[in-house]
């Protein structure tokens, strides 16, 4: 059971959606579903751009926090937390230090590997060493090393964009390509068939805590960008169809990951569990989805927890560690 804790009603709350990035209209739909959940729930919050107006509204009228509902760079890389920390404005979610590592999946697979957390083998190739090296000599020894199939994606970035899952060694070439197109560094990483799952952390006041494994079905086999985010094209079971060990040890796994990285308040933890029911890490969010078809408030559900009370209470504790 999941215990909270908050400080009142009287917060002002600005929940910030939108950004420049790739996922903008993913972003927005979250940021309009946070401040639907959050007035429902009592609090006065407003929903702004992350654009040249945000700063001089943050300076002239500061809100009591602010809640990210940006997704990408925006979001997650750190800089705006960064920028909200110059500020003296308190927000929900891990500070800008954590929120860097956990944006650089190369960064952050290191750090797993050193807390002895499994995720699969990869390589992390930039653009320019791409071309300097050689392109097909590069390709080759990557095939070499990590075998058939190989997941590419964007070292940096979310929403399944430009991600693709590569079968046949004549598909890696345009499947490089189309990572580049995102970011100018690709993750080449070796692919691990299995359950797709998501684990959604929240510390509510009695330390991190893991709501229910989301399994995730794409009808096409990838979860990519469509199948994230159009209706009808993956079918999600919650809680996931795992043996309590096995969803005992996604669970620990997940809460591993969250506390290597630095965490708190929210994350959600995107892991493979193969057939011998051993999870690796694929991926750790901090800014997670809020959308109809996002896993957090899929999890949220599951839980019987209700949305804008959970988010209230990340509100009031981020007030109160602000104040203390």
């Amino acid at each position: 059971m999941i215990s909270s804790m908050g400080t009142g009603d009287d917060v002002r709350v600005m929940v910030l959606a939108g950004g420049l990035s790739y996922e903008r209209d993913v972003s927005l739909r979250s940021g309009r579903r946070v401040l639907d959940a959050l007035r429902a729930a009592g609090l006065s919050a407003e929903m702004r751009d992350a654009d040249v107006t945000l700063l001089p509204s943050l300076q002239e009228d500061p809100p009591d926090a602010v809640l990210i509902a940006l997704h990408g760079a925006t979001g997650e890389d750190g800089s705006l937390r960064g920028v909200l920390d110059l500020c003296g404005v308190p927000y929900v979610g891990c500070d800008a230090r954590a929120a860097r590592l956990a944006w650089d999946k190369p960064s952050a697979k290191s750090m797993l590997r050193e807390a002895g957390i499994p995720t699969p083998d990869w390589v992390a190739l930039p653009h320019d060493r791409f071309s300097e090296l050689g392109a097909v000599a590069v390709l080759d020894r990557i095939v070499d090393r990590l075998g058939l199939p190989l997941m590419v994606k964007p070292a940096q970035g979310g929403s399944g964009l430009g991600a693709a899952v590569v079968r046949e060694e004549s598909a890696l070439p345009p499947a490089m390509v189309g990572c580049f197109a995102y970011d100018s560094t690709a993750l080449v990483e070796k692919f691990v068939p299995g359950m797709d799952v998501a684990v959604s952390i929240v510390d509510l006041g009695g330390g991190p805590q893991t709501l229910p494994i989301v399994e995730i079905v794409p009808r096409d086999g990838v979860y990519d960008y469509a199948a994230r985010y159009t209706a009808g094209l993956t079918t999600w079971h919650t809680p996931a169809r795992l043996s309590p060990e096995v969803a005992a040890r996604v669970s620990e796994t997940a809460l591993a990951a969250h506390k290597a990285l630095g965490l708190r308040d929210l994350s959600r933890v995107d892991l493979i569990v193969p057939e011998d029911g051993s999870p690796q890490v694929l991926g750790i969010n901090v800014s997670p989805g809020m959308t109809e078809t996002s896993l957090l408030p899929l999890a949220v559900q599951a839980a019987g927890q209700d949305l804008g009370h959970i988010l209230k209470t990340l509100v009031d504790r981020a007030v109160a560690r602000s104040a203390g």
